[in-house]
């Protein structure tokens, strides 16, 4: 898993090996979170290891929480992956495995009753 960071202006979305899996990690989140000026809600996806902060654009800035977290050593900003190298990552994958998929198809239907096909059975 890597490092993710998306923000809207008062939604802050981070996801950290750190946090996954870390029940006392994310309790430290929240609590430590909860009481800074400007934040609303911190919402924790222990399976994911996601991280989601609404908070008062007009009060604090995202990149003060990022900092927080980074000098806490929950967060990376310069492993993150933004949301459009994010979502480059998933349609790449995708592509991979439909694309040996359909080779994987068109080979099998290539070699239906021929005799390569026999040869194919026996390799």
């Amino acid at each position: 898993m890597s490092y993710y960071m998306h923000n809207v202006p008062g939604r802050l979305r981070i996801k950290s090996p750190v946090i996954k899996n870390n029940k006392t990690v994310a309790d430290e989140l929240k609590k430590g979170l909860s009481t800074l000026y400007g934040i609303g809600t911190v919402d924790i996806n222990l399976i994911t290891g996601s991280l989601l902060v609404n908070y008062n654009s007009k009060m604090v800035k995202h990149m003060d929480i990022v900092d927080i977290l980074q000098r806490k050593g929950y967060f990376d900003a310069s492993k993150a992956l933004t949301n459009d190298e994010y979502i480059h990552k998933a349609a790449s994958k995708a592509g991979n495995v439909i694309g040996k998929s359909i080779f994987s198809t068109f080979t099998g239907m290539a070699l239906e009753r021929t005799p390569l096909s026999f040869l194919a059975i026996l390799i």
